[in-house]
């Protein structure tokens, strides 16, 4: 009987070694854990939450993104002490070693912790003592985004990016801006950015996702970004993905997050392919896990099986989350070589 030659088995996309730069500090914690805090501290959960699978969303327009921040707000209001801190930041540890990420540069705003954990700075301390800790329990290297919020006043920023200094040599990394990048301008921000980037730190505000190429080029030109939060939508400008290529600027793509909020009908219609072929630096991330559903392996597999990158693209897409992260170059050049090792096994 003639033999049917059999297929390849397919690389591990878990033992790629990875860099996670785009993950939300309270989208980070598992369902199971939101669930088990909420019964700790009494907090009565709307089915979208409660249910067990991630809830429909669609963020396109300004009901659909209110529904998404008043969900996310839910969520966060569990973190109601250190425990559940320290418990948040381990396990999403756990979760980055099981997915091959040997790298996390987690965001949060710690203005929207501080009034249940003392205060801006004991808020800042209790999670820069928390990733130290899990850092040296999973062997998975964590620093920290400060993050403003479009949403509140440009003075609130300034504050947040002194604060972020003060602490860079202790975990934090970057200064960022989260919330609908539809409200508000970018160059209202700028001081706050450029206090950051006198600092040292890197500046890495979202664009380029609910909004258009134009708030990509607001980030470059008003605030100095050395990486972009999404960019997903320089895809439609070439000129725009010539000058990212050009200056080697990463965006930081969160493919699952596209599709749950609306920005794209299908997995297939996220311009991955596109931005790869023009030279577009790229950090696959999850965003938000919890309320999107998939963690950062997932992002990988959805390039391979939707987008058609062969193992040689996806170990090309690892080295350029390692690159663009701000790790020590010793830990550079380790996950680098993991990749090469993956690439051969």
């Amino acid at each position: 009987m003639e033999q049917v030659p059999t297929a390849p088995a397919l690389r591990d996309v878990r033992l790629l070694p990875k860099a996670h730069l785009h993950l939300h500090f309270t989208g980070s914690m598992r369902p199971a854990t939101l669930l088990e805090l909420a019964d700790k501290h009494g907090v009565h959960l709307p089915e979208a939450l409660s249910s067990g699978t991630p809830p429909k969303l669609r963020a396109t327009d300004e009901r659909g993104w209110f529904r998404f921040q008043r969900l996310y707000d839910m969520a966060r209001s569990v973190l109601r002490d250190e425990d559940d801190i320290r418990r948040l930041v381990l396990e999403a540890a756990e979760d980055e070693r099981a997915d091959g990420s040997g790298w996390l540069e987690i965001q949060v705003d710690p203005t929207s912790y501080a009034p249940r954990l003392g205060g801006l700075i004991p808020a800042v301390e209790l999670i820069l003592g928390a990733i130290e800790d899990a850092s040296r329990a999973t062997g998975v290297g964590i620093r920290i985004l400060i993050a403003a919020n479009r949403m509140k006043h440009p003075l609130d920023a300034r504050t947040l990016a002194r604060l972020a200094i003060r602490y860079a040599d202790r975990g934090v990394v970057g200064f960022g801006l989260s919330n609908d990048e539809r409200r508000g301008m970018a160059r209202d921000f700028d001081r706050a950015f450029a206090i950051a980037r006198e600092g040292g730190l890197l500046a890495a505000p979202h664009g380029g996702e609910l909004a258009g190429p134009a708030s990509v080029r607001d980030c470059l030109d008003d605030l100095g970004a050395g990486r972009i939060g999404h960019g997903v939508r320089a895809a439609e400008d070439p000129r725009l993905m010539q000058r990212l290529a050009d200056r080697q600027i990463t965006c930081e793509v969160c493919p699952a997050s596209n599709v749950a909020l609306g920005v794209y009908e299908k997995p297939e219609d996220v311009p991955l392919r596109t931005l790869f072929e023009a030279g577009v630096p790229m950090a696959l991330g999850a965003d938000d896990p919890l309320l999107f559903g998939s963690r950062l392996a997932e992002q990988y597999e959805s390039a391979r099986m939707v987008h058609g990158f062969s193992d040689a693209e996806l170990a090309e897409l690892a080295r350029q989350s390692v690159r663009a992260s701000r790790a020590p170059e010793k830990v550079k050049q380790e996950l680098l070589a993991g990749v090469d090792s993956w690439l051969v096994s």
